[in-house]
């Protein structure tokens, strides 16, 4: 009955989304149960106390069968084919999970972090929403990298021409403005029509988005460069 269920689970996903589900995980026995309390060890005192191992993954997932769907934005259908062995390749060898397009995404045996699978699902995320491959790929390799969307209307309402050149300014010419905000705060910023995805750590992700709203609100470029000058050197210096 449970191949069935999950048989009729993969009839029903959809082909726009790539989907991370793990394999199931053997049940651990009593035997391995047992190995887990190890035998007791004595103290200064002689008294004797329980020597606990550590679990293991599968003994924490209990069997568990976890996955992760992913739902790809039809423009996005085209670079993740061109790029597909660059994001199959750290998922599968690095963090031990089966992953396939228009599909089931997949934990074996050989999974060794129960947080690999979240990290999968990020990493695809920040491909789908416009990030590069490679930018993306830092969330595979560092635990502090988070990504926030926000939109132009959530920092003040505009429309018409108005909407026109604030996006023009956040983007600069030929993106220059865009690039600067970037180096100087470490992070990687995606401009997507009137929303605005920042990838980076906490604290970085602030002081970019501090200077896209300065830029909204009608800040000249050359007072935000001059503001994100001082906050670089002031994070260079508390490093």
């Amino acid at each position: 009955m449970a191949g069935a269920s999950i048989e009729q689970k993969e009839m029903n996903i959809e082909d726009n989304e790539v989907l991370i589900d793990p394999s199931s995980l053997p049940t651990t026995s009593a035997k391995d149960t047992t190995t887990t309390t190890a035998a007791a060890a004595e103290d200064e005192n002689g008294v004797k106390k329980p020597n606990y191992k550590p679990l293991t993954t599968k003994e924490m997932n209990k069997g568990r069968r976890e996955f992760r769907r992913i739902r790809i934005p039809p423009h996005r259908f085209t670079p993740l084919s061109e790029n597909w062995l660059k994001i199959y390749t750290p998922i599968v060898e690095n963090l031990k999970l089966q992953i396939r397009f228009n599909p089931k995404q997949k934990t074996s045996e050989e999974t060794t972090d129960m947080g690999s699978i979240q990290k999968a699902a990020d990493f695809i995320k920040a491909f789908s929403l416009g990030f590069d491959v490679d930018d993306a790929l830092a969330i595979l390799r560092l635990d502090d990298l988070y990504i926030e969307t926000f939109e132009i209307k959530d920092v003040k309402t505009l429309q018409g021409d108005h909407l026109a050149r604030a996006i023009g300014r956040i983007a600069g010419h030929n993106g220059k403005t865009k690039f600067t905000i970037e180096n100087a705060s470490k992070t990687r910023v995606v401009l997507a029509d009137t929303k605005i995805h920042i990838l980076g750590s906490f604290q970085n992700i602030r002081v970019a988005r501090d200077a896209i709203v300065s830029l909204i609100l009608g800040s000249p470029p050359g007072k935000v460069y001059a503001n994100l000058r001082n906050v670089a050197s002031r994070m260079k210096e508390r490093f």
